[in-house]
């Protein structure tokens, strides 16, 4: 006992690490769920998989990690390219030439040179050039868990035909990708090229069965004209039509380049078993490459040996330098030299491992911390308190989504309505429903003061959006002394009265109005339920909620059955189109199997889409985007509802932190001062050893007493001890 308490120090001694690891430069995080599922960039299109692949592939274009709104620039390609446009004759168009003249965009895209692949056995080859992988027998991958058990590894240059490989694979039969179909619609001969692919290995199963499965397929020898390489480092795509939105998804890692030697070299027999692929053991160009992957405990990004180093921005939006995210202005990135991914299945263990240093981000790409831990600091005293003392960084801002109430397009009570007196009707009690929803208190009792209250379909951060008060929605809001105010119940009472329901009851028949709202889920009881009907509750209008599973609503939305409802949406790029693209009539769920959930059908603004969506960004582009959110904001299809917000949680040691839901590269910004990190560790985690003493104290204490009563008791007995009697 002596001994074990004479070994106490001041160290920590709940550590989940090594000791001494808070001196290294190592970034640790957690994640919650499942280890991530695909990262193959042609499948990847889940957020938990977003901070390996676009810190390991490099599409041709990303985003500025500090300008707002978000802007596009060029990440492997030198510059971001302006497309050429050609006629259906394939004669050169002007710039300015009208979208609807405009055949074929043409863009020729640079690609940097001297990029080089991360070491990787894929290229490792023999002095005679033969690869040294190529081919090997299933018996040598018995002891092949991971990139690190080969013993040789090799590189070589990105080149322009990596990228026309990779949008190959995306139209490949053997590889699933949730992006096919879009970029088929718009790439020219890309859909009769993934159809030609399908046939051929349709017959190759039907002639050599499931043999055929276990060949590689080659797509260096299938093309289309779409995607080609002009060549070793300029890249041509040609889109159908004038599409200015495709340079966005350019920014994507579903674009991202696929060397065909990794291709080739997971496609070997025995691969499989040894879960080796693309979707495990990635390999790209980027910042960082995978070292180590534990599936359902641990994975560790290492920086690349072979990145080149691209440096961190010197400009940002207003605040920026006096939050210090220019000091490393100029200097090359990445900053850290392993990142390590550890799972964390409960999140209690997962919040206290972070207060107590050994987080030093909770959890990469989620923006609910930063939202919840305002919340706390907001509502507890001693949660504030604590976070400023360990100077924890809680940043937020307003997220590239949106959450709307819809009103069904086909439905005769909300909808639009058969006859223009009816449609007038119907408006009416749009907008009075509208200014009844009291959604400031929605965002302040459900979403905790975390949402910004929308006036139109088109969130912050977005090109086009307008603020308060010059964006507000005159439908439902007055503009009082400079500030944006919700128009009074009596307003909406006078609407109510003109659209034939006086007092909630109908002019006609006297039978109160009765409004239906389709939940996905739940019982038709809780706390959101109960206030919604409480709003409508204040014209006298009755809700009733129809609740079912989520299969069962998302039925009902494809039939369009349902009359009223709410659903959100998550910008995949920043462009108002992603956003307005759900109001346009040719879009609609119930007709086309479209996004436009409500089928809202509206001629001017299916004519203003249509010429929206052929503008390049730019002021004419803005006025026609702000026509259309006037037409909607008169017509109501939807109650606008909120923007949420989304924050990130970084310790202070973490410089270059900021809240992004676009940037997803953000790995390679980070820096650490892992001084500040060993010192508050120390402080924080302070061994409390006064316990150990006590009970050692007792424990000798009690062994005294034990010997001494010992001791005693065995005196007692020889003193008493009977003796013989002799005859």
């Amino acid at each position: 006992m002596l001994i074990m308490v004479a070994g106490c120090s001041r160290q920590p001694v709940n550590s989940p690490y090594q000791r001494g690891f808070e001196h290294d430069n190592v970034l640790h995080a957690a994640f919650t769920q499942r280890s991530p599922k695909f990262l193959d960039p042609a499948s990847s299109y889940s957020t938990d998989e977003t901070p390996f692949t676009y810190s390991i592939y490099e599409p041709l274009y990303g985003y500025h990690y500090l300008k707002r709104p978000y802007q596009l620039v060029p990440r492997a390609a030198e510059h971001i390219a302006e497309p050429v446009y050609l006629d259906a004759d394939g004669r050169v168009l002007p710039d300015d030439a009208p979208g609807e003249e405009v055949a074929i965009s043409v863009y020729d895209i640079r690609i940097k040179q001297g990029i080089m692949y991360q070491p990787h056995p894929a290229f490792a080859r023999e002095p005679d050039g033969s690869y040294t992988y190529w081919p090997i027998q299933p018996a040598a991958l018995r002891d092949k868990f991971g990139m690190g058990d080969f013993e040789h590894t090799g590189t070589r240059e990105l080149v322009a035909d990596d990228y026309v490989y990779a949008f190959r694979r995306l139209a490949s039969p053997r590889v699933i990708s949730p992006i096919y179909g879009l970029l088929a619609g718009h790439i020219e001969g890309m859909r009769d090229y993934g159809d030609r692919l399908r046939e051929d290995d349709q017959h190759a199963r039907e002639t050599l069965g499931d043999a055929a499965r276990a060949q590689w397929l080659d797509l260096r020898q299938y093309g289309f004209d779409g995607v080609q390489a002009l060549d070793s480092h300029t890249v041509r795509i040609r889109v159908l039509g004038k599409y200015p939105q495709f340079k966005y998804w350019l920014a994507m890692t579903f674009t991202a380049p696929i060397p065909w030697e990794a291709d080739r070299f997971y496609h070997q027999p025995g691969m499989a078993e040894q879960n080796l692929s693309l979707n495990t053991w990635p390999v790209g160009t980027g910042p960082y490459m995978l070292t180590e992957s534990i599936i359902n405990r641990r994975h560790v990004l290492s920086r690349n040996p072979n990145y080149r180093g691209e440096p961190y921005p010197c400009e940002g939006e207003p605040g920026d330098k006096e939050a210090g995210l220019l000091d490393d202005c100029g200097k090359p990135t990445p900053f850290i030299d392993h990142i390590v991914f550890s799972l964390e299945k409960e999140s209690v263990p997962l919040m206290g491992k972070f207060l107590q240093g050994y987080y030093d981000i909770p959890e990469i790409g989620r923006g609910d911390y930063g939202v919840a831990m305002q919340v706390a600091a907001g509502d507890y005293l001693e949660k504030a308190r604590l976070y400023d003392e360990r100077n924890i960084q809680i940043r937020s801002a307003t997220a590239a989504q949106q959450f709307y109430f819809g009103f069904n397009w086909m439905d005769p009570v909300v909808g639009q309505g058969d006859t223009p007196e009816q449609q007038e009707r119907n408006r009416k009690l749009r907008q009075a429903i509208s200014i009844a929803f009291d959604w400031e208190q929605f965002v302040s009792i459900f979403q905790n003061d975390q949402a910004l209250v929308a006036h139109g379909p088109v969130p912050p951060d977005v090109p086009g959006y307008r603020p308060l008060p010059e964006g507000h929605n005159p439908n439902v809001y007055d503009v009082v002394d400079g500030q944006v105010q919700r128009k009074s119940l009596d307003e909406a009472r006078r609407l109510l009265r003109e659209a034939g329901y006086p007092d909630g009851r109908d002019a006609t028949t006297g039978q109160p109005l009765i409004l239906y709202f389709d939940s996905a889920g739940g019982t038709g009881s809780s706390a959101m339920l109960d206030w919604m009907r409480r709003q409508l509750s204040k014209l006298n209008i009755q809700l009733e909620i129809r609740a079912t599973d989520y299969n069962r609503f998302q039925d009902k939305m494809r039939r369009g059955t349902a009359q009223m409802y709410m659903w959100g949406w998550v910008a995949d790029y920043p462009d108002a189109e992603n956003f307005l693209f759900l109001l346009y009539g040719p879009n609609a769920k119930a007709v086309n199997g479209g996004e436009n959930a409500s089928n809202y059908q509206s001629a001017e603004y299916d004519r203003l889409f249509n010429e929206m969506r052929y503008l390049d960004d730019g002021p004419e582009k803005e006025a026609v985007i702000h026509q259309m959110v006037d037409v909607v904001q008169h017509d109501a299809p939807w109650m606008f509802g909120y923007y949420p917000m989304s924050g990130g949680v970084w310790h202070g040691w973490v410089h270059n932190a900021k809240p992004t839901q676009m940037v997803r590269n953000t790995l390679q910004y980070y820096r650490l001062d892992t001084a500040q990190r060993a010192a508050a560790i120390r402080e924080w985690n302070r061994p409390v050893w006064w316990p150990a003493w006590l009970l050692a104290a007792v424990a000798v204490f009690g062994v005294v007493v034990l010997w001494r009563t010992a001791r005693n008791r065995d005196r007692a007995v020889t003193g008493t001890r009977p003796v013989k009697e002799v005859s």
